[in-house]
């Protein structure tokens, strides 16, 4: 299963995708976190100290490898310069699988408490002015263009905070998308934000309350998000020392923290698979890209890379 994390910034979005994460790799399943925030916190939040974070390997500038490996020896590709990150495979592409070794894994995951994390790279002092970050963000859609999740398998992602987060088609590209939100008119404004920018695309949205200090917190929530809330966090101190950088053993979170992230879980798991849903978007925004900038940056017409008899679907583990 793939899931997004999103929300306004302070929201504790990034903590919440490294603890979802951490949950998942103690319980022994395979789990690949991606930080693609422009912030770039969630090493930090897995455990890793600031310098190692910073020296993590990052996604958008490796792009060449990325595209080299997905492409494969798909016909309709003529080479790795000729890929967006719309991009979507064909016949002749090379799927990826979250429980696998590749040439992508290789160089650019690090073990990370049992998470197998890759980060999209922080917004340089290079691109100010002249890059949008979407650039980067955009390997992360490259790569879950051509990701072939089994069950049991999963692949959580730190969005972008706010509604940047809807600024290019990776937010069709998962199965559920968490907003994290607190008790607070803010917080709310933004579920309705995304709710609004998520219905056409039969995205999938629940909440997961956080910060919520009392029953007047919780009414509010329950009151304003309705069915779509699923559960909340109280304060934690476990999750409070995470924030001022004391790594404490998993084992040692709070027995409603944990049942939080079970019912999490559960709803993950619960969430139905749409591969039709997915084949049709990677290619409803790989047309968008190329009529909108593509085609003329490129010179010939991109949609020519979509092979119509290719269905991408679940192969055998």
């Amino acid at each position: 299963m793939k899931v997004a994390f999103v929300g306004k910034g302070g929201s504790g979005k990034t903590t919440l995708t490294a603890l979802f994460a951490r949950h998942l790799a103690e319980r022994g399943l395979p789990v690949i976190a991606i930080d693609a925030d422009i912030n770039q916190q969630l090493g930090v939040a897995l455990g890793l100290d600031e310098d190692a974070a910073a020296r993590l390997p990052a996604m958008g500038e490796h792009l060449d490898l990325i595209k080299d490996h997905l492409r494969g020896s798909n016909p309709r590709i003529a080479s790795a310069a000729a890929m967006l990150k719309t991009t979507p495979p064909g016949r002749g592409s090379r799927l990826i699988r979250v429980a696998e070794d590749n040439p992508i894994s290789e160089r650019l995951e690090r073990v990370v408490d049992g998470v197998r994390l890759m980060v999209t790279g922080p917004f340089a002092e290079s691109d100010l002015g002249v890059a949008c970050y979407h650039s980067k963000t955009g390997a992360v859609e490259l790569y879950l263009n051509h990701l072939l999740d089994g069950a049991g398998e999963y692949v959580v992602v730190d969005m972008t905070a706010g509604a940047d987060s809807f600024a290019s088609g990776l937010f069709t590209r998962f199965d559920l998308t968490v907003l994290v939100a607190e008790p607070t008119r803010q917080g709310v404004a933004v579920h309705r934000q995304y709710t609004d920018y998520a219905r056409d695309f039969g995205v999938a949205v629940r909440v997961l309350g956080n910060k919520v200090a009392d029953d007047e917190d919780a009414a509010f929530l329950a009151d304003r998000v309705g069915p779509a809330l699923l559960t909340s966090l109280a304060p934690s101190p476990f999750v409070r020392a995470l924030e001022r950088g004391r790594h404490r053993p998993f084992s040692e979170l709070e027995p409603a923290t944990r049942a939080a992230l079970d019912q999490l879980l559960a709803e993950v798991d619960a969430t139905p698979k749409d591969w039709p849903r997915f084949s049709r978007q990677t290619v409803e925004f790989h047309v968008r890209s190329a009529q909108a900038w593509g085609n003329a940056q490129m010179g010939f017409d991109l949609t020519t890379q979509i092979d119509p008899e290719f269905v991408l679907d679940p192969i055998p583990a």
